[in-house]
């Protein structure tokens, strides 16, 4: 455990806060497989690069990425004051979210399990 006060090590903890510009889509109904498709092709690439990428994508997750890119940018530029042109993806990842269980019936009265499968999807940028 932890030695000092309670504000003490709450304040190394958010000493340590992350300042790179982000954004996060929780819940997004695309399995993590289907997404890191598209998350693999722009990892570390400049943003006006990444955005041609998702747009050209006949992919689904495609579009759900486009619109997390543009937030995070919008974030660079309005939260840190960073310049869009120097921008680039640092990270970016899918983590497996709760699945939805549906059943399908099949013959002889079986059912069949269904699973819709959700993703946490996270982009983070920062400036070259």
């Amino acid at each position: 455990m932890a030695k000092g006060h309670r504000s003490q090590i709450k304040r190394e903890r958010n000493a340590n806060n992350d300042k790179r510009p982000s954004a996060k889509l929780s819940y997004a109904r695309v399995s993590v497989q289907k997404a890191c498709f598209v998350l693999d092709a722009i990892r570390g690439k400049d943003v006006q690069t990444a955005l041609g990428i998702v747009a050209y994508n006949p992919r689904y997750a495609s579009k759900l990425i486009e619109k997390l890119l543009k937030s995070a940018i919008a974030n660079a530029e309005n939260n840190n004051g960073m310049d869009k042109t120097k921008l680039f993806v640092e990270e970016c990842y899918a983590n497996q979210a709760p699945v939805m269980k549906r059943f399908q019936p099949r013959s002889q009265g079986r059912a069949y399990r269904i699973l819709k499968r959700n993703s946490h999807i996270t982009v983070v940028l920062n400036q070259r």
